[in-house]
């Protein structure tokens, strides 16, 4: 496919995991990616790769995010996509997030993505762009300990709403996946942890477990997430704004209270 031929897309948090695949994924359809992320090493390989450009940087930093879509519109003629990956942090129950942990979770789930989208606003409305905000089902419930990240994923979901209905006048889009459990390298470490918990002898077993009641009986794969985000990013997708799409398995629709029958 060619959806993105003659598009330019940056992509945050993209050494890694989904927004590595997405990079991947935007390259094969033909477009013009730059990778950004806090460490030079993974998404340098990742842009080696995919024939990307990669850019360390922080994320929540605005003029490192403004100085991206300069590069964009001196390298490339302009700016299509903004992809807000990055992300993270906020595990813990509230009794145990300290301010510290709160402000980090803030940073980069929320703060990321604030950032990202303003930088390049004035962009995607000269193109028609659209933002693409990388939340997670835990932006839909609340997963156990984990309460700076479902804060935050929550308030992602509110930002990503608000963009759509400020923006869509000038004929900006924005809209929000909400991944499941995703074979990613921070999904494995969550594996390990469960695997000492539960006294598991594998990573496998550890998946099966969280997917054991998920209708799909599966974790996605990163390149699963990205072919969502090659759809709502594009042309195809020209209608859809301020949605919400859902890539579990199912996860999201099962009535816990009948999962004993």
């Amino acid at each position: 496919m060619t959806r993105y031929t003659g598009k330019t897309a940056i992509i945050t948090g993209a050494g890694t995991g989904i927004g590595a695949a997405i990079a991947e994924r935007f390259a094969q359809e033909g477009g013009h990616v730059i990778l950004t992320g806090r460490r030079p090493e993974p998404i340098e390989a990742v842009a080696a790769r995919c024939g990307g450009l990669a850019v360390a940087g922080d994320a929540s930093e605005t003029a490192h995010m403004e100085a991206l879509v300069t590069l964009a519109r001196d390298r490339f003629g302009g700016l299509d996509v903004m992809v807000c990956n990055a992300g993270g942090f906020g595990f813990g129950t509230l009794a145990e997030t300290g301010e510290e942990d709160w402000s980090q979770a803030v940073q980069a789930n929320l703060t990321t993505a604030y950032a990202a989208a303003r930088a390049a606003m004035p962009a995607l409305v000269e193109r028609r762009g659209n933002v693409l905000m990388m939340a997670s089902i835990a932006g839909l419930a609340a997963g156990p300990e984990a309460c700076g990240y479902v804060t935050m994923k929550h308030g992602l979901l509110g930002l990503s709403k608000s963009i759509a209905r400020d923006f869509g006048p000038q004929g900006v889009r924005c809209n929000a996946i909400c991944p499941g459990w995703v074979r990613t390298e921070m999904a494995d470490m969550e594996m390990d942890e469960l695997m000492t918990r539960k006294g598991l002898a594998s990573i496998e077993e550890a998946y099966a477990l969280v997917t054991r009641d998920v209708p799909l009986r599966q974790p996605a794969e990163g390149a699963d997430v990205a072919a969502a985000a090659a759809f709502l990013c594009s042309d195809e997708a020209k209608m859809i704004t301020g949605s919400i799409l859902t890539v579990d398995g199912g996860a999201t629709i099962v009535d816990v209270p009948t999962l004993a029958f």
